[in-house]
């Protein structure tokens, strides 16, 4: 019989190797191999009085209590390592178990056994068991049904606040977090602050079929809130909801909604908080407490488990953390624009009455048509009726009158004429508002897309001429007159060109007659 319990008391003590192997009779290889395993698996003095050499034993090697029954024995580390990776299934480990077993002319456990056995090992042994939950698979959220409370500075009233709970299944590690509100953006932020807390992130987030997680959930489709599958997209994460009134489905966060609710909740019963960060430094003081309880059951505490059996299967963080949006639809008006709270932003006019995405973010506005990028505005924020329009969105006649300034006025009409440049100065100077003024220059520019600026010169000449005070309607009127009595001139001018005898006459002898003889 080997004395482990007196191997590591008499280690504990600093006696040598040499000298506790004297002292128990036992070789120094197994007073090494007993210290060293105790080291690693944490076993260190003092000793309860039931840690006898038999639960020392079974602590240090598991394995030899199912020697004797001539079976193939179990590699328990080997078992609860495999479970941690993807996919891996005690099924699998069974049936590879079996095929060693037959290798080596053993025979093996049962499936049922084989489960038994390591179910008890990793209950007394490790922090989580692996059967159900793997590490870093999935993270279950939820708000809880008990609500915090803050006081108004100003009425002395009790305001509520409400609390979100995100829990790892396979360690029960727990986040929780005080809002003001169960909105989208308090849903997302808290997510995000759960993932940081968490210091990576898990395969698969189970949420409940609130609003801000799932627009519908039924047998044949399920339709997430854009903006929550925005962020499991940023954090490449699968959302899986909860079965409508399928608590079973997120039984962890379900239970530790129930804890935190008595250990975190109904423990701040008592604390005045002012503001929504005071609450929350509190709450965090107790999360702390909380997840670093010791188990009842087994070694260790949450915190522990986390840090031991699954962080290092969390996924890494982004480099940059999700920056919330919030998604809208919008039909885009007449004026080829888009209302979003009361701002109006400009899309491609070619889109005019067609309903668009809208994605809003603190200080953009993108523009989505079936997936597909449109435009993108800095967000307004201020007087409601602000205005952000972009050039290019515009249809032609618009830009003609958006590009409308004196400069430009006076630089078209030196491209024109000195008759026109003296029009359109005159203009300038004639309207007490300038808008009027380069209203009446674009009705004038407009005449372009009729008349030649021959035409267009010829008749500011002529108005010129009559008068020191033109105007566009004269302008105009010119300019219709001039076309009408050009048209004329080119039919008479047509009339006499045909009337002009230029063809032969040909003789009688042609069409076989005979030429008279004179």
């Amino acid at each position: 019989m080997i004395h482990y319990r007196k191997i590591l008391e008499l280690h504990d003590e600093g006696i040598s190797l040499r000298g506790i192997a004297s002292s128990t009779g036992n070789s120094r290889q197994k007073v090494t191999e007993v210290i060293q395993l105790a080291t690693m698996k944490g076993l260190n003095c003092p000793f309860d009085e039931e840690m006898d050499d038999k639960w020392i034993e079974e602590f240090l090697f598991p394995e030899k209590s199912l020697e004797g029954s001539g079976r193939q024995p179990l590699n328990f580390e080997y078992i609860h390592e495999e479970l941690a990776k993807p996919n891996v299934t005690l099924s699998l480990l069974h049936h590879e178990y079996e095929a060693k077993s037959r290798a080596n002319n053993k025979i093996p456990y049962s499936y049922r056994s084989f489960v038994r056995h390591y179910s008890r090992y990793a209950q007394k042994y490790k922090a989580t068991l692996r059967i159900r939950r793997k590490p870093g698979e999935i993270m279950e959220v939820d708000w809880a049904g008990s609500t915090a409370f803050i006081i108004d500075r100003d009425t002395g009233e009790k305001v509520k606040a409400y609390v979100f709970v995100a829990t790892l299944p396979c360690s029960q590690l727990s986040y929780a977090e005080a809002t003001l509100s169960m909105d989208l953006p308090s849903w997302i932020n808290a997510h995000i602050h759960a993932y940081d807390y968490f210091g990576g992130v898990t395969q698969i987030v189970v949420p409940d079929n609130l609003k801000a997680s799932v627009t519908k959930h039924t047998s044949k489709e399920i339709v997430l809130n854009p903006t929550y599958k925005e962020m499991a997209e940023h954090y490449n994460t699968i959302v899986m909801p909860a079965r409508v009134r399928s608590p079973k489905d997120k039984a962890s966060v379900e239970g530790s909604v129930g804890v935190i609710s008595t250990w975190i909740i109904a423990a701040l019963r008592n604390t005045q908080c002012f503001s929504i960060e005071e609450l929350n430094e509190e709450l965090w003081k107790k999360l702390e407490e909380f997840n670093n309880r010791p188990f009842t059951r087994k070694k260790g505490c949450r915190l522990s488990a986390f840090e031991e059996e699954e962080k290092f299967a969390l996924s890494p963080l982004p480099d940059t953390p999700y920056k919330i949006s919030e998604w809208r639809t919008a039909k885009v008006r007449p004026d080829y624009h888009i209302s979003v709270e009361s701002m109006f932003y400009s899309v491609p006019y070619e889109y005019i009455n067609q309903q668009v995405d809208v994605k809003l973010s603190d200080d953009l506005v993108v523009v989505y048509f079936n997936h597909m990028w449109l435009t993108s505005h800095k967000r307004l924020y201020g007087k409601f009726g602000q205005i952000s329009t972009i050039r290019d969105h515009m249809p032609d006649n618009h830009k003609l009158f958006v590009d409308q300034t004196p400069e430009i006025a006076i630089e078209w009409a030196e491209s024109i004429g000195p008759s026109t440049l003296s029009v359109v100065k005159y203009l300038l100077d004639s309207y007490q508002s300038e808008k009027q003024a380069l209203q009446s220059i674009f009705s004038l520019k407009k005449m372009e897309r009729r008349y030649t600026n021959y035409e267009i010169e010829r008749a500011c000449k002529m108005i010129l001429s009559i008068t020191n005070r033109p105007t566009v309607k004269a302008i105009q009127t010119v300019l219709k007159n001039n076309k009408k009595k050009d048209v004329e001139l080119e039919l008479i001018q047509y009339k006499e060109i045909t009337n002009t005898n230029y063809g032969f006459t040909r003789g009688a002898s042609y069409y076989g007659g005979k030429k008279n003889d004179k």
